[in-house]
């Protein structure tokens, strides 16, 4: 067994998932009365993620099933013992994370979320796990909660949060990835620039698309075209 299929995680995802499956966005009366371009656009803004994220503030907005599973194996076989995760929403996926540093024998997991309301949501579902005292919540924009304070080693980075910037919030944290570290960007597919340039040969990294919507990269520590 493990924290992910031990109690109380696994009926806890059970429930939380139960109940996300019951919220439809389009029925939110604040995304409802934005056009779908309306909505398009302030997915792929750098300038006005803020707007769209607060209406969405009653939103889980988790990852899938799957995604989830995913975030907990590569944790499990990287032996990930500093995780950052962009996009905190209800903690779904930090149970994830989090689950993977309890059975990799502890660690430190960084997310950040600026939607109060959120972070109180997510806090509350990490204690009901028993996986608060691995996790730190940082509330605020990242751009700004991940500018100081983090590990000096990096094993793993979830990209979950405003996809217009992913290539921002990499920027921030790239110093200290690990070289081996792993990069999952969720919903990739909204910012075209960030998945080319992970899938750039001079980028740093090894990057493909996993699923439908994942973006899945390894930082090798190697920059530029080889000759």
């Amino acid at each position: 067994m493990t924290a992910l299929t031990s109690q109380p995680v696994a009926s806890l995802l059970d429930r939380l998932f139960e109940e996300t499956a019951a919220v439809r966005i389009a029925d939110i009366p604040a995304v409802a009365e934005l056009t779908k371009d309306e909505r398009e656009r302030l997915m792929r803004s750098k300038t006005e993620y803020l707007n769209l994220y607060h209406r969405l503030k009653d939103a889980p907005l988790p990852v899938s099933r799957e995604t989830g599973a995913l975030l907990y194996m590569l944790a499990r076989s990287s032996n990930a013992r500093n995780i950052i995760e962009f996009g905190t929403s209800f903690g779904l996926s930090t149970l994830y994370l989090a689950s993977a540093l309890r059975d990799n024998g502890g660690g430190r997991l960084i997310t950040t979320e600026f939607e109060l309301s959120k972070v109180e949501r997510a806090r509350d579902n990490l204690m009901a796990g028993g996986l608060l005292d691995l996790v730190e919540i940082r509330a605020g924009d990242a751009l700004e909660t991940l500018a100081t304070g983090l590990p000096e080693r990096i094993d793993l980075l979830l990209l979950d949060g405003a996809k217009a910037l992913y290539p921002e919030i990499l920027a921030l944290v790239q110093s200290r990835l690990r070289p081996g570290a792993i990069i999952v960007a969720d919903n990739a597919d909204y910012n075209p620039d960030y998945v080319a340039m992970v899938r750039s040969p001079a980028s740093g990294f090894m990057s493909m698309p996993f699923a439908d919507d994942v973006e899945l990269s390894v930082y090798t520590g190697a920059t530029g075209a080889s000759e």
